[in-house]
């Protein structure tokens, strides 16, 4: 299972966003408009948060302290409010954007559209070789690669030196540890602390235009530490004085995406379960009365192609507008997990395994039991991915459309074209 880089395996377990145009059971978290939490902050009308925000509100609401996100130079502990500059502060033209995650499904898409679009693009690769074969323009002057890690400060102030914005695509869907050098990749390292060390080296550099990929779905009360982790990378972000947006994608789908042939591999039955193609169900309770009855519910997801989702970070570059915003990027067609499933088994001529529902809270339950055991690592989800699946992956497309300018294709017209390919 490939980590990091913004994979497509990475978001078919996780993203389902927060609530302003957010649909159905993943609404429980952060809203489009750069809210913290529905307990922790709100906006009022049409008010951004962010460097570019217009004069600060006072929260009247016991216990809040500010209603700006941003943390402007005359902002002090204690004031019941705090103002952000009327403007933003001015700025070279961005011809350079530095890249982390290059190398990674999403990151070949996004490094293939910012080049096409005219930018310089400095990418922060592990692997030299893996960089020149997989990504556009390292032989056409386009594309410079600084090898190294993202938690590494040096490393980064190499990569944002000369640079005007930076997009930062790392993240994984499950903890692992590296067998070469024992070293564990956690959630932590990869989310919380590598966006602290990006946006810290971004203010030091000079680079005042940040882009960050979350994940649809992330709350500081998620099912699993991969939303939590997610969550809090999203407050460092909108904390910071630097010209930010938050972009989060749902399942991402793309001939090379590791979703796609995780999804070829089971049905073929070339990987476990062998029989049947799994997917998560979750149990909803009827509350109307006592000891009410449990019914097992098929989750919705709406998959995102991946190249609408490299032109959501495009267009957010070119437009000042989406500064101090968070959106929530889905694709156009609402499917149910066996629909889709199904769908896809026919369109690859992929056998006929049929779609079987588990239940989300025992497969959690099974992978905690293994990985106390030590197995772990066989199963491709943890408990949490389980749980996440289980969630609705849905989402309002109108803001997206109103102020990217992007229509996201439909899944099924999209994954036809190139489904005999997989």
């Amino acid at each position: 299972m490939s980590k990091g880089d913004g994979t497509g395996f990475e978001h078919l377990y996780t993203e389902q966003k927060g609530r302003d145009d957010l649909t159905a059971s993943a609404a429980s978290g952060a809203g489009e408009r750069g809210s913290l939490s529905n307990e922790t902050a709100t906006t009022t009308g049409d008010t951004k948060w962010g460097p570019t925000a217009g004069k600060g509100r006072t929260d009247t609401r016991p216990g809040i302290t500010c209603v700006r996100l941003g943390v402007p130079p005359n902002f002090t502990p204690g004031n019941q409010a705090m103002t952000t500059p009327a403007t933003a502060p001015e700025t070279s033209p961005i011809t350079t954007v530095a890249v982390t995650g290059a190398t990674g499904f999403i990151g070949r898409a996004v490094v293939a559209a910012l080049i096409e679009r005219g930018y310089a693009v400095r990418a922060l690769i592990r692997d030299r070789e893996k960089a020149r074969r997989v990504l556009p323009g390292t032989g056409q002057g386009k594309l410079q690669l600084v090898a190294g890690d993202v938690g590494d400060a040096g490393r980064v102030a190499e990569l944002l030196k000369g640079c005007q914005a930076c997009i930062n695509l790392v993240g994984i869907i499950k903890e692992t540890r590296n067998i070469a050098t024992g070293k564990a990749v956690t959630f932590r390292k990869s989310h919380v602390e590598a966006t602290r060390t990006l946006v810290t080296g971004c203010i030091e550099q000079g680079v005042r235009r940040y882009i960050q990929m979350s994940a649809l779905g992330v709350t500081p009360n998620g099912v699993s530490e991969y939303q939590k982790t997610k969550f809090e990378a999203e407050n460092i972000v909108r904390l910071s004085t630097l010209e930010w947006t938050i972009v989060r994608p749902g399942l991402v789908h793309g001939p090379d995406g590791e979703f796609v042939h995780l999804m070829k591999d089971m049905l073929t039955g070339r990987i476990p379960p062998f029989v049947f193609a799994p997917y998560f169900q979750r149990s909803v309770e009827d509350k109307r009365v006592p000891l009410g009855s449990v019914t097992m519910v098929d989750p919705k997801v709406q998959p995102v192609a991946v190249e609408d989702v490299a032109a959501a970070f495009v267009a957010s570059l070119s437009k000042p507008e989406t500064v101090g915003e968070v959106y929530n990027l889905v694709g156009s067609e609402v499917l149910e997990w066996p629909t889709m499933i199904r769908f896809m088994r026919d369109a690859m001529h992929a056998g006929k395994l049929e779609p079987w529902g588990i239940p989300s809270e025992v497969a959690a339950i099974g992978a905690m039991v293994a990985g106390k055991l030590g197995f772990g690592s066989v199963l491709p989800f943890d408990a949490g991915m389980a749980r996440m699946a289980a969630q609705d992956a849905t989402a309002s497309l109108d803001k997206v459309r109103g102020e990217l300018g992007i229509e996201p294709k439909p899944f099924r017209a999209t994954f036809a074209k190139y489904a005999s390919a997989v």
